[in-house]
């Protein structure tokens, strides 16, 4: 029996809460957890990464499109309806695989008419999301800010179904909060973001670095205070920048421009943002042959990252986030099963029908076994 079921087998035959701390968990897990607090510095993060980052953004974007547009199967043809129904125009699973991956969190509010059914889920920024605890240590509310409005949403109802259902990734460190591939991420966004800006200003000086502009004195004074401030202002205003890339440079009275190259090492950056824009792709579990990284030979071909992806990254968080949204459902859908439906993925094509080949050239398997192996019902006796 699940969490929220036992929840709310307790309220409908005492009408009394459960004390968590005893029944559920011992008496040390939250000795440690200390106050809840909400994840790292998140809406910077997100405008350095989602917004500001190519690398990063087709990342989260190449994901969470992709478990949005996973055909679904389900046994009950309602959930499967309520699931894939858009919300304030948002995309149910689009939106809470974006959020899980850069968040950590995702927190779907589940909407019911007046007989207390769901029809709708929205899922809510998780940034203004913060976790209520009870006196046993256990979430018993949420709370939902925007600017100076805030709301308490009890985790469950009157009749005990909830209210909100809390999916998060998983974090060693924190009891109520999950952890995001942001989080990992953000150090090589930085540098990738660096070394792009980097090379702007670059091509903004003519695509070269600085010179020195030296002064032989000879037996002359040197330049006074004044002299050398009014030459610095010139320089900057009529030889900097990308607009006057090119422009010659007259000089007089024992002046001369001594030109500065690069050296191997300066020319590392290159190198630098490569090996960046890897480990972004490698914290979001993106191969890095589908986000256009050069050099990169560990695929034979797109074919197979793209298989890669499905298997390893979108299946697995797919799978977390269907199995949380049937468990948060229960009250109301029962045992019905929901998942992706793999004969309809087209990358998956080709893993299909080899095992369709297997099943077909095993003489020893039955009809029905053979069925049974492959996810199909039981072909009906007449």
């Amino acid at each position: 029996m699940s969490l929220l079921q036992t929840l709310a087998a307790a309220f409908k035959g005492g009408g009394t809460r459960v004390p968590l701390a005893r029944s559920f968990a011992s008496p040390w897990l939250f000795a440690d957890s200390g106050p809840a607090r909400a994840p790292f510095e998140y809406q910077g993060a997100v405008r350095r990464a989602y917004l500001e980052n190519p690398v990063a953004q087709r990342a989260v974007r190449l994901m969470a499109e992709g478990i949005g547009q996973a055909p679904l199967q389900s046994t009950d043809p309602a959930l499967a309806a309520l699931v894939s129904a858009t919300s304030a125009g948002q995309a149910l699973l689009e939106t809470l695989a974006s959020q899980l991956l850069l968040h950590g969190n995702g927190y779907v509010q589940v909407l019911k008419d007046g007989r207390g059914r769901p029809v709708e889920l929205f899922a809510l920024r998780p940034e203004r999301v913060s976790v209520v605890l009870g006196g046993d240590g256990w979430p018993e509310a949420y709370g939902y800010r925007v600017g100076e409005k805030a709301v308490t949403i009890p985790l469950l109802d009157q009749d005990a179904s909830p209210n909100i259902i809390h999916i998060k990734g998983f974090h060693p460190l924190d009891d109520h909060y999950g952890a995001g591939c942001l989080s990992a991420a953000d150090q090589a966004v930085a540098l990738h973001n660096a070394a792009s800006q980097w090379n702007r200003a670059l091509l903004e000086n003519a695509a070269r670095p600085s010179g020195a502009l030296v002064y032989d004195t000879g037996d002359a004074a040197g330049l006074t205070t004044e002299q050398f401030d009014r030459l610095k202002a010139e320089l900057a205003q009529a030889f900097s920048g990308e607009a006057n890339a090119g422009r010659p440079m007259l000089l007089e009275g024992g002046l001369k421009w001594q030109s500065l190259s690069l050296s191997p090492a300066d020319m590392d950056f290159a190198t630098l943002k490569a090996a960046a824009a890897r480990d972004i792709a490698l914290a979001f579990g993106v191969p890095p042959m589908l986000l256009g990284l050069p050099g990169d030979s560990t695929y034979a071909n797109y074919r197979e990252a793209n298989r890669a992806l499905w298997r390893l990254t979108l299946l697995p968080l797919a799978g977390k986030l269907l199995a949380a949204l049937q468990e948060g459902l229960v009250t109301w859908f029962g045992d019905a099963a929901l998942a992706v439906d793999l004969d309809r993925v087209p990358a998956l094509a080709e893993d299909r029908e080899r095992l369709w080949a297997q099943m077909t050239a095993a003489d020893f398997l039955s009809a029905d076994e053979k069925r049974a192996m492959l996810g199909i019902a039981p072909a009906r006796q007449a």
